[in-house]
């Protein structure tokens, strides 16, 4: 079935699916048709990816061999119920949802799950993202996995119920880690510094990854100890209480962390 899947729906114009509708666009795949409910949306991909748009879920086409459903969690189960075509390999990028959405309504479904943060408006190279499949039966987990490695070079097989540990991971490994910088930022701003002059510590944390596991390359106060820093910072940010309770939450939570594993 693999070597027949060439022509691709989208059904999403968001984040996600600009992202690996261009990947596979650039692979040779033939994005056929670009599906939103904002037609601005899907005519802004479809014009990148040479495909037809529509806005109306009943107008998706039902010749192409692949659909990918690259939408909100919460909208995920309302569109798959509003879809006519029952035909083709049916797919859904969430990391949260189960491949269950789709049973009983499609013969043929997978997941297709691209870990990685996404925006419209930067470009990703898709090589080392990695991709988590799991589909309704092992041909089709098969085929999926060929699709998946003509983007990628990390593919990998997930349980519904692994994956939403990976999700789970990724919120505080990417979301809640930037938020943070959004933090860093506005506590920056009253010095009328950049943010980029946070951005080589950033980058210094990010790459003893490579070589230290997360709790071995903790470093600051809280992993100190060091309480006279600690009351200093809880002082600057007696006037935004909701800060104060976060850094005081965060400290706690790192020295109870470190103390567990040093018992």
């Amino acid at each position: 079935m693999a070597e027949d899947i060439h022509k691709i729906v989208l059904i999403g114009a968001g984040n996600l699916a600009t992202q690996l509708g261009l990947a596979l666009f650039d692979k040779g795949f033939d994005i056929v048709q670009v599906y939103s409910r904002t037609l601005e949306a899907a005519r802004n991909l479809a014009d990148q990816t040479k495909a037809l748009f529509t806005n109306n879920l009943a107008a998706i086409t039902p010749v192409a061999d692949l659909y990918i459903y690259a939408i909100k969690d919460d909208a995920l189960q309302e569109v798959i119920n509003n879809v006519s075509v029952k035909s083709g390999l049916h797919v859904h990028t969430s990391g949260s949802l189960p491949i269950d959405v789709f049973r009983g309504k499609i013969e043929l479904y997978g997941v297709f799950y691209p870990l990685q943060t996404f925006k419209k408006e930067k470009r990703v190279v898709f090589d080392d993202i990695p991709i988590f499949l799991e589909a309704s039966d092992g041909e089709i987990t098969n085929n999926m996995k060929v699709i998946a490695n003509k983007i990628s070079k990390s593919v990998f097989e997930a349980k519904s119920e692994d994956r939403k540990f990976i999700h789970l991971s990724a919120v505080f490994a990417c979301n809640f880690t930037n938020h943070c910088y959004a933090i860093a930022e506005k506590i920056l701003q009253p010095t009328g510094l950049p943010f980029s002059a946070m951005q080589p510590l950033i980058r210094e944390g990010i790459e003893k990854l490579q070589t230290l596991t997360p709790e071995e390359a903790q470093t600051g106060p809280a992993v100190r100890n060091d309480t006279n820093v600690i009351n200093k910072h809880l002082e600057m940010l007696k006037n935004q209480p909701d800060l104060a309770q976060l850094y005081q939450q965060m400290t706690e939570h790192i020295q109870t962390y470190h103390k567990q594993k040093s018992e």
